[in-house]
């Protein structure tokens, strides 16, 4: 019995793996079309999201089946816990992202951003923060890196920084991007800042999956465990 469980465990760690990877990809796609206004990778990430809505699905219902029929304690536990919450918050940031391709295909062949250079360095600062985050979710995940999720929680702070700036943009006397392109901005940040927010949310959970202890909860040095 033990066999199959960690068969079914290990079937349910390479979903969400799988998951990460489509999300990861979302973001790059996500920020290429909004500041590159390329309506095939905007495409794609909108498509895309289905995948990863249907993998979030399968693991749930994997989960619940490994919580009922194997009763798993301890690590074993903590580890169906935390994944039916990475599970919904990953699949979070896949909508994240595909709302972000979608505004981006909305204004085509205009983009969403006025065209000035502040508010491009603004965007482009956020898209490469969170193309880092992105590409550190699968291997976050697939190891249990701690100090990944360390990274994770502590470049959020900096996006936090770049959203406050976004909204100086639009409430500045010199703004000069249209109506439509302030709704796009404004919204737009938003959905970069929480990309980074369930980010966190899922380095934390690898932290209480290698741990026991929710950092967001208590101060403690990681690599105490």
């Amino acid at each position: 019995m033990r066999v199959i469980y960690n068969e079914e465990l290990k079937a349910v760690a390479d979903d969400l793996e799988h998951m990460a990877n489509g999300v990861c990809a979302a973001i790059h796609g996500a920020g290429k079309a909004l500041m590159d206004k390329d309506m095939d990778a905007a495409k794609s990430v909108i498509d895309g999201d289905a995948a990863i809505d249907a993998l979030e699905k399968q693991i749930l219902d994997q989960c619940v089946k490994l919580l009922a029929q194997q009763s798993p304690v301890a690590t074993d536990l903590r580890v169906v816990v935390a994944t039916l919450r990475l599970a919904s918050t990953i699949e979070r940031m896949g909508d994240l992202a595909q709302h972000i391709a979608q505004t981006a295909y909305r204004a085509y062949p205009a983009s969403a951003l006025p065209d000035d250079e502040k508010t491009r360095h603004i965007f482009e600062s956020m898209r490469e923060l969170l193309d880092v985050t992105a590409d550190r979710l699968p291997e976050m995940l697939a190891d249990r890196d701690t100090t990944l999720a360390q990274q994770v929680i502590a470049d959020d702070n900096k996006l936090d920084e770049l959203h406050e700036e976004s909204f100086e943009l639009v409430l500045d006397d010199s703004w000069k991007g249209t109506k439509q392109q302030l709704i796009d901005v404004v919204l737009t940040a938003r959905f970069m800042e929480r990309l980074g927010d369930h980010a966190v949310s899922t380095a934390r959970q690898v932290v209480y999956v290698v741990s026991g202890f929710d950092p967001s909860k208590e101060p403690r040095d990681l690599d105490e465990d």
